[in-house]
């Protein structure tokens, strides 16, 4: 029997399943109508942080730079991942007190991978006036590191490049800014 034409969701089913049970992520659930879903799943990171033992003042610090980088709209969506991705490799500088030395928090653990939590969630819902819905996003301690968007083997591949391009577009950020994302 051929897989050629079937429908989205049973390939969708397939991919869940592959991350669930092949590469060990957590099942978030299908969050079509959950409120406030991000980029960066507050807590869900701040659970990871807790664990590793990093105390509240830091997490809260962490928190904040991380969601500041993230939407900063004074810089382009490029500058903006460049300033992400040095946090995610190198941390986040966290001084609580004066007079303390500044301590780094690990958003990823490089050295020790496993100790990540990986996850992924489907359909996530982002409001706003231009409401978008990835069919998967993955997430490593929180944080949305990868969106696999599918499509019906009928579709052009150009289709789906061209509405993963417009997730990004200008518009749809100010949207999201708008809405507290």
């Amino acid at each position: 029997m051929s897989t050629i034409g079937q429908p989205e969701r049973a390939t969708q089913n397939r991919v869940i399943a592959l991350f669930r049970d092949e590469l060990g992520y957590r099942y978030l659930g299908d969050w079509t109508d959950r409120d406030d879903n991000s980029n960066i799943e507050e807590g869900l990171l701040t659970a990871h942080l807790r664990r590793r033992g990093y105390a509240p003042a830091q997490i809260n610090v962490a928190l904040y730079k991380l969601r500041t980088e993230a939407d900063n709209p004074n810089r382009s969506l490029y500058d903006n991942n460049k300033a992400i991705y040095s946090l995610l490799r190198y941390g986040v500088p966290a001084k609580i007190e004066a007079g303390q030395v500044t301590e780094t928090v690990k958003l990823i653990n490089w050295e020790q991978p496993e100790q990540n939590e990986f996850a992924i969630a489907e359909e996530v819902t982002l409001r706003g006036n231009y409401a978008r819905r990835p069919d998967l996003v993955l997430y490593v301690n929180g944080i949305a590191v990868g969106v696999i968007e599918l499509k019906n083997s009928r579709v052009s591949l150009g289709d789906g490049i061209r509405q993963n391009t417009s997730n990004q577009s200008k518009e749809f950020k100010i949207e999201l800014r708008k809405y507290g994302k």
